[in-house]
């Protein structure tokens, strides 16, 4: 038998796909209007006293034993570039943290025990940890979350819909009550406290030894983002 005809039927048997790279981050010419209208949106909502004190923006990070901070799973800056290599060490320790940001304040950091976000324990985080606080400072807060998968969730959007109506920004469908849809995808103004957090947990030497460590030093640089820092953010 043909070494071809052999290799179609395992092919065939296997059920074998090549798998096809998807850059999730990528614009699409669609995006531009919407990235725009937020924009003006968003403007004329900064034309309104005090509003930029509410705004509580969030975000999640990574956070790896070895000093890598992963914002999200791969970067492709260029598409053609046959000689681009990424180096990349598996199943490092490492720490899934979500903080947010305000102009007075910073809440967390908050360390998941799971080793993946999902929209399970992120609603737990949002209903246990992150809106008492929210209410408990002012009814008037509004909280901000990316477009990501577990965000997404019915329940997640139900939940502040129900919870926080008019007062979220977010990824949203028709049937959502958030004050502005983020739109897909936009840089993320938390990065700063994950910025300002890496460099101070990473650069006492010697680097951490363990979680315990490195969380312990996460705790201690989000203690040191003070007001003024924050204002001027």
């Amino acid at each position: 038998m043909p070494q071809s005809r052999v290799w179609r039927i395992l092919r065939k048997c296997l059920r074998i796909r090549g798998y096809r790279l998807q850059l999730l981050q990528a614009l699409n010419p669609q995006d531009h209007n919407l990235h725009f209208h937020f924009c003006m949106d968003f403007q004329q909502q900064l034309e309104e006293d005090r509003f930029a004190e509410k705004v509580a923006f969030s975000d999640v990070a990574t956070f790896h034993v070895c000093g890598k901070v992963n914002h999200h799973n791969i970067h492709i800056w260029g598409t053609e570039n046959p000689h681009a290599m990424m180096e990349h060490i598996r199943d490092l320790p490492n720490v899934n943290v979500f903080c947010a940001v305000s102009s007075c304040k910073v809440y967390g950091p908050f360390f998941f025990a799971e080793a993946t976000v999902t929209s399970i324990n992120y609603l737990d985080m949002l209903q246990l940890w992150l809106m008492p606080q929210l209410q408990e400072d002012s009814e008037n807060l509004i909280f901000q979350q990316d477009g990501a998968l577990p965000h997404f969730h019915f329940d997640v959007r139900a939940h502040l819909s129900a919870n926080l109506l008019s007062h979220w920004i977010g990824r949203a469908s028709h049937n959502d009550s958030p004050l502005l849809t983020w739109p897909p995808p936009s840089p993320d103004p938390a990065i700063f406290s994950y910025g300002v957090t890496s460099r101070i947990a990473y650069t006492c030497p010697p680097m951490p030894r363990d979680l315990p460590q490195l969380q312990q030093r996460i705790v201690e640089a989000v203690a040191a983002i003070n007001r003024q820092m924050l204002q001027y953010v």
